[in-house]
């Protein structure tokens, strides 16, 4: 994410100028945006003129700078783009004011949002912009018969591939080296700055000395882990394990797989922990809270007032004021991604929940 400028606005807004650059950047607006912001951007409207009603033509595109006061957001993954709904508040053509209009955001797209910001959506921004340097990594995962190729991505991580094959040595050696074969040439067409080969047993050893043999230049790439799974569940051990983080300097995914691992054991202890939004706020309050943890699909939608509970009603409690009252007693918040596994363990347990200094009884 690259930012172009800052603006000091009244009323402790401020309108910030920036360029996504990837899909990562894309998904991180889904969460920086919330009913009530204006957004400013270059898009395109179909205009529809006297002449043309009455030909029904449709009318004719035209292209315009225009602020829209921001109703909804929504995240397009496999089209590359963020969706703004909104009703136009400004723009070049008079006759357009008050109109409904959807802006298309896609990547390299000039864009400003005017808010007042909250804090963890600053953060947020912040690790957008650092993100930008850390190199890309995939992790292929392999076993007797089984190889998977999973993309690190800062929304979690996305299977791009897997073969399936025969297992054991001698009459079966063939299709095993056709699986090793298979995975190298897959990693091969990766553009990834590192591969993370991981597995049980000796056989992501054998894997690595065929691609070694075979494609030679992606043994500088690859570093190895044992892991005792493969596919999503050795995805999730390689974060936990930090193999990720020594070659990115900061991995989302890798520091939610760890806390959600933590919150869980601390669970399972009936130790220092504590989960849904009451019980999180009583310990807030108390200035308890070590690490806070919330789901960004839920944090997004209590903001927008569009959240239920298990009982079918909002939050009764601002989930604004726990984080603020957390970062004022000096503890840390992490948003979770919903599209990962440690998000969806989060979710299960309501959305949000605490790592806690002390008990409380």
């Amino acid at each position: 994410m690259q930012i172009h400028d800052r603006t000091s606005l009244d009323g402790n807004r401020e309108r910030i100028t920036l360029v996504p650059e990837s899909l990562d950047d894309l998904w991180h607006l889904t969460y920086l945006l919330e009913p009530g912001d204006k957004v400013s951007g270059d898009t395109t409207r179909r205009i529809q003129r006297a002449d043309d009603q009455m030909r029904d033509t449709g009318g004719q595109r035209e292209h315009m700078h225009i602020t829209l006061d921001v109703e909804d957001v929504e995240f397009h993954r496999f089209a590359n783009r963020v969706r703004v709904g909104g009703v136009i508040a400004d723009c070049s053509r008079e006759d357009q004011l008050g109109l409904h209009h959807t802006l298309n955001v896609e990547e390299r797209e000039k864009i400003s949002i005017e808010k007042q910001w909250k804090r963890d959506q600053l953060d947020r921004l912040d690790d957008a912009v650092e993100a930008t340097e850390n190199p890309d990594v995939a992790i292929a995962t392999v076993e007797e018969g089984e190889a998977h190729i999973h993309t690190v991505a800062q929304y979690g991580a996305d299977e791009y591939t897997s073969f399936t094959g025969t297992t054991g040595k001698g009459e079966y050696a063939s299709g095993r080296t056709e699986l090793f074969d298979q995975l190298g040439s897959a990693l091969s067409h990766l553009d990834v700055d590192a591969i993370i080969l991981a597995g049980p047993g000796f056989t992501k050893q054998d894997a690595y000395d065929h691609i070694a043999e075979e494609y030679p230049d992606l043994t500088e790439l690859i570093t190895q882990v044992d892991v005792s799974a493969v596919g999503d569940r050795g995805v999730h051990e390689v974060l936990k394990r930090g193999a990720v983080a020594d070659v990115q300097e900061e991995t989302r995914i890798g520091e939610e797989a760890e806390l959600i691992d933590e919150l869980t054991k601390r669970i399972a202890e009936g130790a220092k922990a504590a989960y849904g939004i009451e019980e999180v706020a009583r310990a807030a309050d108390f200035g308890a809270v070590e690490h806070l943890l919330v789901l960004d699909e839920r944090l997004r939608k209590e903001r927008g007032a569009t959240g239920e509970d298990e009982s079918g009603g909002e939050w009764s409690i601002d989930v604004n004021e726990v984080i603020t009252d957390v970062e004022r007693k000096g503890g840390d918040v992490t948003v979770f991604s919903h599209e990962f596994a440690p998000g969806q363990q989060l979710s299960n347990l309501g959305g949000i929940a605490a790592l806690l200094r002390y008990r409380l009884e």
